[in-house]
């Protein structure tokens, strides 16, 4: 169960009004303003009757007269017709420490509207909204008091809307399995119109109004179902008034409604992430800022980082232990902290008779054990969902790892994000912090803040990643620079970068024994930059890497960061990034198909010269895209570094 109390203070309100809705806010004493800190962003909820909110952003108008309410099985309706009880207040602007993020310090600045709210249509129930407004965009989420007849209570349908004023371009990530599946996805442009009633949409869902960008998200998910999103019912309604966007749960799988629980309960925050230009969504923390802290006493234990990954996507691997200490060896030669041993190591999988705390014959676990500790490298394990789950399985196989010295456990197959599911992931998370092992569930939902709350849980996919290019030709250089403007606002994803089997999208090929990827080599270095993932699975085979140029570079750069700054970018066409770690700066940069020249102002390094390394495209990488050039220089805060980039080309430097 999930529940925040907030503390009831106030501050001195000076009304923002937003001209664009001003009719609405002087309609009746109901209407209620919150603004953002710096007062760009105003958010007016109107508390009397139906329950509705409003959004604009430097005084236009983004969201009109969105519905807000809950609906219960036992017939009751929060949100029909309701009358404020009490409006408090309150401000925050504080700082808190983030260990495995894009940043060190994070600021959390909102102002905070909590409605203590009566709902008079079906019966005198108490409920509550809340709403945050930030400088970066707004939070909102509905808290149920316990009270009698609302003890227990199952959920049927979230009435929330995202009413949006006008048909706005969008890029959506759309889902063909209803409810099911592994959130792995491409974000295809189009009109928020292109959105039907029957459809399920998954998140993020990226707008681009005339005034910002708007990215929905949730956070803080748990103990409730997964959020999804469709269009409207009413096709004269998107004409007239815009489109609006409606929300969707993953039902449970028991037949008990989308969301059962016991009051007191609070649901997760629906999130609109806004960012004037693009880049600003990147940098945002917006999702990490409304999840809850972090709940584990000491987090020592957790330690970032990048590992080798003996899998079938990077050629003809085998199960056994001579493979394994192949890539322990590569582990090692790399300086990487962590090898996974993936799938099959305990034989059959997903059967019922599988048993992962048993080893494959063909593997001898303590000579595996042995040469990863010589050689310095900590060992994780894949697991099937269903052979953790049966039985509890998981409590004695946990058990059991921690007397191996496993330090982490990969889960795979998930598939769903359904209440039962959430719960789940919280279950296998807390059990395994108390074996200090960490988490990257695959097969998985996106994430959103969880790993704030257990930084065990330290990455997950839902994304669309390499290891599509096995069967696939859809990661695309273009995919790949959407996905830090989509995906990535959601929280950390497990991509595995680091296919060094380069190919231009008119020479790839689907090879099932050594996959290869869209883009140069430059550019597949460049997702190490761009990407979050404070554990990087680093996807080829040793023989990949041998002697190969760029491989100096997996060698150093950092998977979590003190400081993240865009430079510059286009949503999907091109991102150029700059990140710190202690005191040293990396720079990314990544385009789409095509070729692009950028002049980057280095004017963030501060008084000192420095040393540059730069991996950059070859001359002719458009044809041999397997080719890089190095460059070594001194820069300073006065320079300006010119970059080109090939077509589906990309570029990384090393500023120490």
């Amino acid at each position: 169960m999930r529940f925040s109390s907030f503390a009831k203070s106030f501050f001195v309100f000076f009304a923002f009004f937003c001209a664009a809705v001003g009719s609405i806010m002087a309609a009746d004493d109901a209407s209620i303003e919150l603004p953002s800190p710096d007062k760009t962003i105003s958010v007016v909820i109107t508390a009397a009757g139906k329950l509705k909110y409003s959004l604009c952003v430097d005084g236009k108008p983004v969201l009109s007269e969105s519905k807000l309410g809950l609906q219960f099985r036992n017939g009751l309706t929060f949100g029909q017709n309701v009358e404020v009880v009490k409006a408090e207040r309150k401000s925050v602007d504080s700082t808190w420490e983030n260990l495995f993020g894009k940043r060190r310090q994070v600021r959390n600045n909102y102002n905070e509207l909590r409605l203590i709210l009566r709902e008079k249509s079906t019966s005198p129930n108490l409920f509550e909204v809340v709403f945050r407004a930030f400088d970066d965009g707004v939070g909102f989420r509905y808290v149920l008091p316990k009270q009698d007849g609302l003890e227990q209570f199952v959920l049927t349908k979230e009435l929330t809307e995202f009413a949006f004023a006008e048909n706005y371009s969008c890029f959506v990530g759309k889902q063909d399995q209803g409810f099911q599946g592994p959130q792995e996805w491409e974000f295809k442009p189009g009109k928020l119109s292109d959105l039907k009633a029957k459809s399920i949409v998954g998140l993020p869902l990226l707008v681009q109004t005339p005034t910002a960008w708007v990215a929905v998200l949730e956070a803080d998910l748990c103990d409730w179902s997964g959020m999804w999103l469709a269009g409207a019912d009413d096709k004269n309604e998107i004409a007239k008034n815009g489109v609006t966007v409606g929300v969707k749960l993953a039902p449970r799988r028991d037949g008990q409604g989308l969301v059962k629980a016991q009051a007191p309960q609070a649901s997760p925050w629906r999130t609109l992430m806004i960012g004037r230009q693009p880049g600003r969504l990147v940098e945002s923390d917006l999702v990490a800022n409304l999840s809850e802290p972090c709940k584990l006493k000491d987090v020592s234990w957790i330690r970032p980082g990048k590992m080798a990954w003996d899998h079938w996507w990077s050629g003809d691997v085998k199960m056994d232990t001579a493979t394994l200490k192949q890539y322990i060896q590569l582990a090692a030669d790399m300086g990487w902290p962590y090898q996974l041993i993936d799938w099959q190591w305990y034989g059959d999988y997903n059967k019922p008779n599988s048993d992962i705390t048993k080893v494959n014959p063909d593997v001898d676990m303590d000579e595996v054990r042995r040469f990863a500790a010589e050689k310095g490298v900590k060992l994780w394990v894949w697991l099937y969902w269903t052979d953790v789950d049966r039985n509890d399985a998981y409590i004695k196989a946990f058990d059991l790892y921690k007397q191996w010295g496993i330090v982490g456990v990969k889960i795979d197959f998930m598939d769903r994000d359904d209440q039962e599911m959430v719960d789940w992931y919280e279950k296998i998370t807390l059990a395994a912090a108390e074996r200090q092992l960490m988490v990257n569930f695959h097969g998985a939902f996106k994430t959103s803040g969880f790993n704030r709350t257990y930084p065990n849980q330290i990455t997950r996919e839902g994304v669309l990643g390499n290891e599509y290019n096995r069967f696939s030709k859809s990661v695309t250089p273009a995919h790949k620079v959407m996905l830090p403007f989509t995906r990535y606002l959601a929280g950390p994803a497990d991509f595995t970068p680091g296919g060094f089997l380069n190919r231009q999208p008119e020479k790839f090929k689907v090879d099932v024994k050594a996959a290869q990827t869209q883009g140069t080599r430059a550019a597949e270095l460049a997702l190490f930059v761009l990407y979050d993932s404070p554990i990087c699975c680093v996807c080829d085979h040793p023989s990949h890497y041998r002697n190969q140029p760029g491989v100096d570079f997996l060698k150093v750069v950092p998977t979590v960061w003190d400081d993240t700054r865009v430079l510059e970018a286009e949503v999907g066409k091109y991102l150029v990034l700059a990140r710190r770690s202690g005191n040293e700066w990396y720079i990314g940069a990544l385009t789409d198909g095509n070729a692009r020249d950028f002049e980057v102002k280095l004017n963030f390094l501060g008084e000192k010269s420095r040393k540059a390394r730069i991996w950059k495209d070859a001359a002719d990488s458009q044809t041999a895209p397997e080719r890089l050039e190095t460059e070594d220089r001194d820069v300073s805060a006065s320079d300006i570094l010119k970059l080109h980039l090939a077509s589906g080309g990309g570029c990384v430097a090393r500023i120490q």
